[in-house]
């Protein structure tokens, strides 16, 4: 018998608070319980039923019917339901709460939150949640470069960038390089693949292609100028890390959106800086 996962075990003895099930017929040493409420009316000894197995609350192992929302090996977005001293505790759709430790959180979480999770044996074969989700997440995903998916941001490294669940379920990163603003673990996104790695794994940017992330910088630049009284101490001789620290975006992004605000007729350049026109505020 195996914790964790959906399997047919048979029906080898009726008592008064359930039955007891076991792999066959002869393996009563390792049966497990089946609650009264949960077997169904016309069970009879030697009949099989599927069934999931765990440990209840005094980690005794359990058996039900019920179909949890998570098995070993998958993923999937459950809900935090409270938070105690040693971790959290998710609703994965059985009774018993499933347990997410301190150390298997890449956030802090609270009550109400979203998580990504996948789900272990620890130690003692109780069943746990990790958030630390990246080796259970699925490679073969059915997106292209250029399409548009969406997912969860499940951990941040400040090495490699943000990695993302796209559909809860395939494994995706957003690289450092591709990072602007604030992005956080737990936020939901919407981003386009940028590329395909060779084991399928998703690479994602959340800027959209240059012709068309070029109106939407020049919008955010005029944005900036209008709240800043008309003037913003940024030109082409301005560093990458200036740059990027005032106004979110890469040099070259900066550089075309205010050839293109120029090009209208919308600003002036200064030798420190740029400026609003006058009547365009």
């Amino acid at each position: 018998m195996i914790f964790g996962k959906k399997q047919t075990l048979v029906m080898i003895k009726r008592v008064e608070f359930g039955i007891y099930l076991a792999e066959t017929m002869k393996d009563a040493e390792n049966k497990v319980l089946l609650p009264k409420k949960q077997v169904p009316a016309d069970m009879e000894v030697g009949d099989p039923i599927d069934v999931f197995l765990y440990k209840d609350s005094n980690d005794r192992p359990i058996a039900t019917v019920k179909e949890p929302k998570l098995t070993l090996g998958q993923t999937a977005r459950l809900r935090v339901v409270s938070v105690g001293k040693v971790g959290a505790f998710l609703d994965w759709g059985l009774e018993k709460d499933l347990f997410l430790p301190y150390r298997e959180q890449t956030t802090q979480v609270k009550a109400g939150d979203e998580v990504i999770a996948a789900l272990y044996l620890d130690k003692s074969e109780r069943l746990c949640a990790t958030m630390k989700v990246y080796p259970y997440l699925q490679k073969e995903s059915p997106y292209q470069k250029d399409d548009v998916v969406t997912g969860m941001v499940y951990e941040i490294s400040h090495n490699f960038g943000a990695f993302v669940a796209v559909d809860d379920k395939y494994s995706a990163l957003i690289p450092k390089k591709e990072l602007y603003g604030e992005l956080h673990v737990l936020q939901q996104i919407s981003a386009r693949v940028t590329g395909v790695k060779e084991d399928g794994k998703l690479d994602l940017g959340i800027r959209q292609k240059a012709h068309l992330q070029m109106s939407e910088d020049a919008d955010k630049v005029l944005s900036l100028l209008r709240e800043k009284k008309g003037f913003l101490p940024l030109h082409d001789k301005s560093s990458p890390e200036q740059i990027r620290e005032t106004i979110g975006m890469s040099k070259n992004e900066f550089k075309r959106a205010i050839g293109h605000l120029y090009k209208e007729h919308l600003i002036t350049l200064e030798s420190d800086g740029i400026r609003l026109k006058k009547d365009k505020f």
